[in-house]
Formats: C-alpha cells, structure tokens, sequence
C-alpha cells in the first residue's frame, strides 16, 4: 500500500506540475507528497523529476514510468467500476479519440452524454494515426478498415460517399452526366492532413477505367471544402451525414450516383489487452446503435451482443 501511495503521489505531482498541487488534490501535505516520490526514486534508483527554485519537470525515465502508472491505475479504477456493475450506473473519464468529420456528429455525442450523464468525456479529435494503446485511449472512432491487431473492433455503419455541387454551379458550369465529364470541372478536393496526399473519389467511368479528378482547391479539412460547394465554387465528394441538411434543402445536389464504387465504414477500436469496462461498454454499444447516419432517431441504452470476456458476439 505504501508503494501504491508513492505511485499515486508520483502521477499526481507529474500531472499537476508541483508537489503543493498534487498535495491539495490528494489532501496531505506538500512535504509528505516531496519524501514520497524521494522514496519512491531512491528505490527505483532514477531521477523522475528535474527540479529547481521555479519549475519541475519529468526527465524522460519519469515519462516512461508515468504512462505505465497512468495504465496501472487506469486497470484499478477499471477493476471497481467492474465489481459495481451490478448496482451502480457507468461512470468515470473515456477517453475517446475520433476523426475530425466526427466533429459533424456530436449530436450523436450529445445523446450520449444525456444517456449516461455519469461518464465524462474527454474527446480528441484528429485525423492522424494515434497509438491507442502507448497514448492512453480508452476507445477511438475511425473510419475505413481496422488493421492494428493490438485492438478489438466493432462495424458502426457503412456509408457511401456522395458527389454534390450546389444548383448555382450547375447552372453556370452545367451537369456531368458521367465521370468523364468531371475532368472540365471545378473540383474541390480533400487532402489527408498525415500525408498530404489528395483523397482519392471512389468513381470509375462506364468502361473501368479511373478517371483523373482536377483539383481546383484541397482542403485537410471537411468544413471549407463544404462553404465552397454550396456557394457554387465547385463539385466536392463528401460524406452523406455531413451534408444531409444541404441536400433537404437543395442546396447541394447529388450527382453521378450510380457510378459510386465504394463504400466507407465506421470502426470503434479498443485495446484487446484491457478488460471492457461498463463505461466503455457502454459507449462501444451506444456508438454501434446510434452512429450509422441512415437512423433518424437515437435508440436508448439496452442489452447489447457481449459475450462473458467483455468482447461482441
């Protein structure tokens, strides 16, 4: 136990910056928390910390040794929640990291949060390629297929993407009636913000063959490329759920849709080596029902399709 303290006192400081910090949140004193994490490296026989007169900072053994505590006591607050299960609603922080097009869906967030008002979440929203596991998240929103086998994954809706541009642009500029018609137009494109390179439409022409999209303006984001459409600058590929409002007003209008070749799909993964807990539980179950963009109304919290190991049957 007294080495779970120093543990916690270690984490404390390292999260809060300073020994009276992390004094207040634990309710000792400044000096017990300093002699504790002292202890704690004379035993270890490492420096955790840099000190001096105005600032402390982790050495980089003290940030090796920091994301393994966070883990450990990550797995005890996990170990609890199971044991209350039976009685007590889910609750405590998820860390969620989700793509930035999710921002478009925090309705779905909203409901969440109303459902089990009890789980606090800490979302992080970005489009590169976290490491679930070393980075600390408790579950990420991707979108396309899982490929680390570190994670377990869950299918949370396939979509399909569209091609749209606003009736302004169509009168203008005129209407392709099939993919080749696109290489004289206006194209707005995405770009991945990890790599740079412009996302690819998943269109073929009549015969097969793919067709070499223009690029008028790229964006690595979904917002822009969204404003500029609908004011009539060009046609863009976007995806259905964040443009639905502009397609029921007419705003945008969809084209080329028999030509759409693929479809997109949403994963929730999660570490494979840390038990399911009733907050994330939740979360993978609500995700599943309530983030497919074709359902018009959130379903509320029931049994959901987990086996015994926490894992979906």
């Amino acid at each position: 136990m007294d080495q779970l303290g120093a543990l916690g006192a270690f984490v404390q400081t390292a999260e809060t910056g300073s020994f009276v910090a992390a004094a207040r949140k634990l309710g000792l004193g400044a000096s017990a928390v300093g002699k504790a994490v002292a202890r704690l490296e004379a035993r270890l026989q490492v420096q955790l910390f840099h000190r001096n007169t105005r600032k402390m900072a982790l050495t980089q053994e003290g940030r090796l040794f920091l994301e393994r505590c966070q883990r450990i006591f990550a797995e005890i607050e996990a170990a609890e929640e199971e044991l209350a299960q039976t009685h007590v609603a889910p609750r405590g922080k998820l860390k969620v990291s989700l793509p930035l097009v999710a921002m478009l869906l925090t309705p779905v967030l909203a409901d969440f949060m109303t459902a089990y008002p009890q789980i606090q979440l800490d979302l992080d929203f970005n489009d590169r390629l976290v490491d679930v596991v070393e980075e600390g998240f408790d579950v990420v929103l991707r979108t396309g297929q899982p490929s680390d086998s570190r994670l377990m994954s869950r299918n949370a809706g396939r979509f399909r993407l569209m091609i749209v541009a606003a009736p302004g642009y169509l009168a203008e500029y005129g209407t392709p009636s099939c993919p080749a018609d696109l290489v004289v137009h206006r194209c707005l494109r995405g770009r991945s913000p990890t790599t740079g390179k412009l996302r690819p439409w998943p269109i073929t022409s009549d015969v097969g063959q793919r067709i070499v999209i223009p690029e008028t303006m790229s964006a690595s984001v979904i917002d822009p490329l969204i404003d500029l459409a609908v004011s009539g600058h060009g046609i863009a590929c976007l995806p259905p759920f964040a443009i639905r409002r502009e397609i029921q007003d007419g705003r945008l209008v969809s084209l080329l849709d028999t030509y759409m070749r693929e479809t997109e799909q949403f994963s929730i993964l999660w570490p494979a080596s840390r038990k399911v807990t009733p907050k994330l539980r939740a979360f993978i179950d609500f995700m599943a029902a309530n983030l497919t963009p074709n359902v018009k109304e959130v379903t509320t919290p029931s049994s959901s399709p987990w086996g015994d190991r926490g894992e979906p049957s």
